[in-house]
């Protein structure tokens, strides 16, 4: 953890972007969190795979971590966050990357890819399979319950992690999608209220890594992470259906005990739809994984990269 550099990266605006940043070369990672994850949930993989031989890159997206906010959160988009990375790119002189997405990192991955082509030559998803939200097809909404459904909608949200300080918002939802079900709340139930206080972290997560995430989200709170993804399902890419073909070689990991799957119409996406839009994609399950997969068994998704990387985009 000691050999990755941390720098600053001004993008649109003047908004300073956090970039961890370590290996060298010109094979290239640039891995995408989710929520409520920052750079930090990639540590195992940029540590092994610069030791491997290459460059990775994990950033805080805007708002995020030790990133700047935009000082309007309508311009925390999709679009926002993609010209944000294209900025850092070009700011570090890195013509082309291999997308690393988790979870929401695999929309903004998705984005990157249709939207930048000629800046990608491979994708590898995880949790969450090759989508534009808005654009791929899905299944029908999730029930009103659901996480999803709640913290789409104003000040839900807001007032739920309120009663909480954040090292506590973020534990609770690791314990909650760490589990094989969707996060659901009953009619008159909030959605940390799910979550037992005394039910223990997953035990790949060490408190040390609780108190990281806690501290980063005490500095930047949640009013982006709640506005992209949970308030930006409908953003799409100004581009018809036909230019929403990903090319390149790519590889979706997911763990067989991912809540995620659960969601409506998830499982048949991945299994007959997903393949229209990328058809160079190989599916990988982990019998053992949860949503936390590079988190979880680091050494197996380590491995998968690291095969996907030499076999598929540098032999």
């Amino acid at each position: 953890m000691e050999q990755i550099e941390h720098k600053f990266v001004e993008v649109e605006g003047g908004l300073k972007i956090h970039v961890a940043d370590i290996g060298t070369g010109d094979k290239v990672l640039l891995f995408l969190h989710g929520f409520p994850e920052i750079w930090y949930s990639w540590r195992h993989q940029m540590v092994s795979l610069s030791k491997s031989g290459y460059r990775a890159i994990a950033v805080d997206y805007r708002g995020y971590g030790l990133s700047d906010p935009p000082p309007r959160t309508e311009d925390a988009t999709y679009a926002n966050i993609v010209g944000d990375l294209v900025a850092i790119l070009d700011f570090l002189g890195i013509p082309k990357v291999v997308l690393v997405g988790k979870d929401w990192g695999s929309f903004v991955a998705s984005w990157f890819v249709v939207l930048h082509p000629d800046r990608a030559v491979g994708l590898v998803t995880m949790g969450i399979p090759f989508m534009i939200p808005g654009a791929s097809p899905a299944g029908s909404p999730p029930p009103e319950g659901v996480y999803t459904s709640r913290w789409r909608e104003p000040g839900r949200a807001e007032a739920d992690f309120g009663r909480l300080d954040a090292k506590t918002v973020v534990r609770n939802v690791y314990i909650l999608f760490s589990g094989s079900e969707l996060p659901t709340a009953a009619e008159n139930q909030e959605v940390m209220d799910l979550v037992d206080p005394s039910t223990p972290l997953p035990p790949w997560f060490s408190e040390e890594d609780l108190e990281a995430y806690g501290a980063l989200y005490q500095k930047s709170g949640f009013q982006t992470a709640l506005k992209i993804p949970y308030r930006s399902f409908e953003e799409k890419p100004d581009l018809p259906i036909t230019e929403l073909t990903v090319k390149i070689p790519s590889l979706l990991i997911m763990g067989s005990k991912d809540y995620c799957l659960k969601f409506p119409g998830m499982e048949y996406y991945i299994n007959n739809m997903v393949k229209e839009f990328v058809p160079g994609l190989e599916t990988v399950y982990l019998a053992e994984g949860t949503h936390f997969v590079q988190e979880q068994l680091p050494g197996e998704v380590n491995q998968l990269v690291l095969s996907f990387l030499k076999a598929r985009i540098w032999p």
